[in-house]
């Protein structure tokens, strides 16, 4: 049975410095997004983080799923 704690080990790393990160609406009911989103200030060996402007350490689970979006370059239009 594989979880995430045996990937913590392995070099991955679910966040970095200076990211933003949004705790999950269920754990800040009644609050807007931007309420709700804070700056990573430092991220633990145990793979908790330290926020700016919160207090205490904070695990993976307490924040909405992290989602790399790449954008795409428009491409000019192509006449025929």
């Amino acid at each position: 049975m594989s979880n995430n704690r045996s990937k913590q080990g392995s070099g991955d790393v679910w966040a970095r410095p200076e990211m933003q990160v949004t705790f999950r609406a269920e754990i800040m009911p009644g609050k807007t997004r931007e309420e709700r989103t804070f700056r990573i200030k430092t991220v633990h060996s145990n793979g908790r983080v330290s926020l700016y402007d919160f207090p205490d350490q904070h695990r993976q689970a307490s924040f909405e799923p992290i989602v790399f979006r790449r954008t795409r370059a428009s491409k000019p239009d192509q006449r025929s």
